[in-house]
C-alpha cells in the first residue's frame, strides 16, 4: 500500500505533535506544509527537508495539489472553519483540531457540508486515544459499572500564572472563541459523551484572573477576553449528575486530567498526568485498584487517521458531528456563565438531520 501524501496546516506548538506522528507511520509521509508565518515556514521546511514547491503560505494552494491526499489542521481557531470548509470544497480528506470553530453557527455549516458531500475527516480530540480511556469505555458498556449516577471531571494546568505570558491567541476571544473552556473543557466535554452520553443541560460560573498582558509587540499591554478558569454543573440525558472544573492556573499542575465515574455497581478513575492510567473499585470490600490494561485497547491518533483514510477505522474518531455536539455544549456554557441560570442544550437539529 502506498504511502500517503499528508500535508500539514498550520506550524505553531501542536503541529509538531502531527508532525512526530506522520514521521512514525510506515502509512504516511509528510508532503507539504503551510503557514502565514515565512520565517517559521522557512524554518520549518529547511529542517524537514520539505521542497521549497511544497511550502505554502495559502493553505487553498496547498489543497489544490493533485498528490495530496489528506491534510491536518492545527492553526488557531479562528481558522478552523474556513479550512475546513475548503477542504470539504476541495475534497481533501482532514483532521481538524478542536474546537471545529468559533461558534455553533461555524459548526453547523460544515456539519451540513458534509452531510451533503462526506469525505473521511476525523476531529482530534486526543484522549480517546489513552488506552485507560479506551478501556474505561468498554468496562462502562459491558455494564461493569451499572447505572452511572455521578461523573466528575478535572482538567488542571498552570502556565497562565505566569503573567509574563503575552497576549498570544489563546486570550483573544476573537481569535479562540473561549479560552480554558474551548482549549481544555472541549476535551473533557467529549470524553464524557464519549464514555457515559449526552449532556442535555449546564450552569457554568467562569472567570479571567489576569485581565492583561503584555502585547505581542511589546509596547503597552491588552485585555485578556476570555476565560482563565471554568466550574460546570450538569446533566445528562439519563439524568445522572457531572461536574467539570478546568483552569490554566492551578499551581503546580502540568496536564493533569481525571475523570471519576460512579455506578450501582461499581466506580473507575481516570487520571492523566505522567501516565494515562485507570482505577476500579466493583465490590464493597475492594479498595480502589489499579488495573492492567490489555495491549488491545493501545491507540495511536494520527496512525488511526491513516486508518480511517485507508478504510481500516475502528469506529471510535471523533467527527464533525461530535464536534458540532462539542460547540453547543461550549456556547451553552458561555451563555449560562453571562446570564448565570441553567442552559438547556438544543440538538433537535443535530437528531434531525438527513
Amino acid at each position: 500500500m502506498k504511502k500517503l501524501k499528508i500535508g500539514v496546516i498550520g506550524l505553531g506548538g501542536i503541529a509538531n505533535f502531527h508532525i512526530e506522528g506522520i514521521m512514525a507511520s510506515e502509512s504516511a509521509e509528510l508532503w507539504a506544509i503551510c503557514d502565514c508565518n515565512p520565517a517559521a515556514l522557512l524554518a520549518k521546511g529547511e529542517e524537514l527537508n520539505i521542497p521549497a514547491e511544497r511550502r505554502y503560505m495559502d493553505h487553498l494552494e496547498m489543497l489544490k495539489d493533485p498528490g495530496l491526499d489528506a491534510v491536518t489542521i492545527g492553526t488557531p481557531n479562528s481558522n478552523h472553519f474556513q479550512i475546513a470548509y475548503d477542504a470539504i470544497t476541495h475534497r481533501k480528506p482532514f483532521a481538524l483540531e478542536k474546537p471545529i470553530a468559533l461558534h455553533a453557527n461555524e459548526a453547523s455549516i460544515l456539519r451540513e457540508k458534509l452531510a451533503a458531500a462526506p469525505i473521511p475527516h476525523m476531529v482530534c480530540f486526543t484522549y480517546r486515544y489513552k488506552s485507560a480511556v479506551r478501556y474505561a469505555k468498554h468496562l462502562i458498556e459491558q455494564g461493569t459499572l451499572g447505572k452511572i449516577n455521578h461523573v466528575y471531571s478535572q482538567y488542571l494546568q498552570s502556565w497562565s500564572i505566569n503573567e509574563e505570558v503575552p497576549l498570544f491567541w489563546r486570550f483573544r476571544k476573537e481569535l479562540s472563541g473561549s479560552g480554558a473552556l474551548g482549549d481544555l473543557g472541549s476535551h473533557i466535554l467529549d470524553l464524557k459523551r464519549f464514555l457515559v452520553g449526552e449532556t442535555v443541560r449546564v450552569f457554568a460560573d467562569a472567570g479571567t484572573i489576569v485581565k492583561e498582558r503584555s502585547l505581542l509587540g511589546g509596547e503597552g499591554k491588552g485585555t485578556v477576553d476570555v476565560d482563565d478558569f471554568c466550574h460546570v454543573l450538569a446533566r445528562f440525558e439519563d439524568g445522572a449528575s457531572s461536574s467539570m472544573s478546568i483552569s490554566r492556573f492551578a499551581f503546580g499542575r502540568g496536564n493533569y486530567q481525571q475523570v471519576e465515574i460512579f455506578g450501582t455497581r461499581g466506580a473507575l478513575v481516570y487520571n492523566l498526568e505522567e501516565e494515562d492510567s485507570i482505577h476500579v473499585k466493583l465490590g464493597e470490600d475492594q479498595a480502589f485498584q489499579k488495573v492492567d490494561i490489555p495491549d488491545s485497547f493501545a491507540a495511536n491518533q494520527m496512525q488511526s487517521f491513516f486508518d480511517l483514510l485507508n478504510g481500516r477505522g475502528d469506529g471510535l474518531d471523533a467527527t464533525i458531528e461530535d464536534g458540532y455536539l462539542n460547540q453547543l455544549t461550549l456556547d451553552a456554557i458561555i451563555q449560562s456563565s453571562e446570564e448565570e441560570r441553567w442552559i438547556a442544550i438544543e440538538q433537535e437539529a443535530a437528531k434531525n438531520v438527513s
